[in-house]
């Protein structure tokens, strides 16, 4: 493990930091990024997000679904958990806190978007982190590659009816065009781009050839993820700021965009 990777978390940190400071002190700009969007899908944070997770989706051998059986008990329990548990729990807990207990202290025009988004990040399972974790603690690859494998196949199918279904029963309006080009863009396109980068490595140099252009591109897929928790820190930020020269300047209500950064269901 490189130093660099050794202190990822203190790196994350920063990201965040120095994001919700830029954002702040350019709100305008966040706001004008934010604005860059495609069904409430914003377009910039795609592209960062593929930078992130296709690098860690080419190592993904589908062949490795075969692999399952070994580890039967270790992927029961994680589909059970992130397609049975997770989402309703999460959209229990959304309901319970955000829609009665904390209700009164919430901006009563929000509680259906924060309900939303504790839903759309229960649905997620997690991808992209898988990779970077199990790399970092030096994990069972096999292990790890057959959980994924088979989890990314159940989103492509899964993601978007257990959040309609969970959105509906919150009487929340489904956006069933943001849900689908999420899928697309976050999760069938990326697939996609990594598989034909793993046979086309693999094709040229075997998996001596893989490995040269996986460690080739490890250090761009660490500064995408960094990159995008920078850019949707500055776009809280933004909001923030914008959100509080309203408050002084009755005439800017009107003029001032809410900034939507959705995260990737894949991350």
């Amino acid at each position: 493990m490189s130093r660099f990777e050794r202190y990822l978390t203190l790196w994350v940190a920063l990201c965040i930091a120095v994001g919700v400071a830029l954002g702040r002190l350019l709100p305008r700009f966040f706001e004008a990024v934010g604005s860059l969007e495609l069904a409430k899908v914003n377009l910039p944070v795609a592209l960062l997000v593929w930078l992130m997770i296709v690098p860690m989706l080419a190592k993904i051998d589908f062949a490795a679904l075969g692999q399952v059986r070994k580890h039967w008990r270790g992927i029961g329990v994680t589909l059970l958990v992130n397609w049975a548990v997770k989402p309703f729990s999460m959209a229990a807990l959304g309901w319970l806190f955000i829609g009665h207990l904390f209700a009164a202290w919430l901006p009563a025009a929000q509680l259906q978007s924060y309900v939303a988004g504790l839903i759309l990040l229960a649905a997620a399972p997690c991808t992209a982190m898988v990779f970077v974790w199990s790399n970092l603690s030096g994990g069972e690859p096999h292990f790890t590659l057959s959980q994924v494998a088979l989890n990314d196949a159940v989103m492509v199918f899964a993601f978007a009816p257990i959040v309609g279904l969970l959105l509906g029963l919150s009487a929340i309006a489904v956006p069933w065009a943001t849900l689908l080009l999420s899928v697309a863009l976050y999760i069938v396109v990326p697939v996609l781009a990594a598989q034909v980068l793993r046979r086309r490595a693999l094709a040229r140099g075997g998996e001596a050839g893989l490995g040269r252009v996986m460690g080739a591109l490890q250090p761009v897929s660490l500064v995408a993820l960094l990159a995008t928790l920078c850019c949707c820190s500055a776009s809280r930020g933004a909001r923030s700021s914008l959100s509080r020269r309203s408050s002084r300047c009755l005439p800017c209500r009107s003029s001032s965009r809410s900034i939507s950064m959705p995260a990737s269901p894949i991350s």
